[in-house]
């Protein structure tokens, strides 16, 4: 049996700390809870090297990592609350959802979501600075803004 396989967006401008958590939480083993833990990989958003905000540079996960093959997805933050979300990405998450993957953001990572349709109708949340800018972008969604989360599960 597979592990559940939890992929993490990166583009250029990453945010680094809402990345590091999403690493923390899936990427480092844990042997002491005797449990098979996730397997963990990156997605790159953008071609070339990836440069992360602070100027570090993030090497992709070898191989062909596709989010078709993604359990869980991770969009940890976005490169600025009113930059293009790229067409292909909103194509490739619409169909992740429609096949049943899980798909979570950290912080502005909801603005990605909310340009990809799948917030629509729903309670959500992102970094306090940027409530009301997500409810003017996306009038469809409801605003959470003293929340520190917000969780939709589907059975």
């Amino acid at each position: 049996m597979k592990n559940h396989l939890v992929v993490a967006l990166i583009y250029n401008q990453l945010c680094t700390f809402e990345f590091g958590c999403t690493v923390e939480v899936f990427a480092l083993k844990r042997p002491e809870l005797g449990v098979s833990w996730y397997e963990f990989a990156t997605f790159p958003v953008d071609d070339g090297p990836i440069t992360a905000a602070g100027g570090i540079t993030i090497v992709p996960t070898p191989g062909e990592v596709l989010l078709e093959n993604a359990d869980t997805i991770i969009v940890p933050g976005w490169r600025g609350v009113e930059s293009e979300v790229p067409q292909r990405l909103i194509e490739q998450l619409q169909a992740a959802h429609a096949r049943g993957a899980r798909i979570c953001s950290i912080c502005t990572g909801a603005f990605v979501l909310a340009a990809a349709g799948l917030l629509d109708g729903h309670k959500v949340t992102t970094h306090w600075r940027y409530t009301d800018l997500l409810a003017t972008m996306y009038p469809g969604l409801t605003i959470q803004p003293n929340e520190l989360y917000v969780a939709r599960f589907v059975a």
